[in-house]
């Protein structure tokens, strides 16, 4: 159940949420909303894959 809930979320994050890689972000110059938005990204991809 868990899984399946972070996997709806892994694709609403990448239909709604902007994708800094392909954008070539500086994470050294990234604000701090968009951190927060890797972090959640990155916490949701993590979660969906375990």
């Amino acid at each position: 159940m868990k899984k399946q809930v972070f996997k709806f979320l892994a694709k609403v994050n990448k239909l709604v949420l902007p994708s800094y890689s392909k954008k070539q972000l500086d994470l050294v110059k990234a604000t701090k909303l968009q951190m927060a938005i890797i972090g959640w990204r990155w916490y949701v991809t993590r979660n969906a894959l375990d």
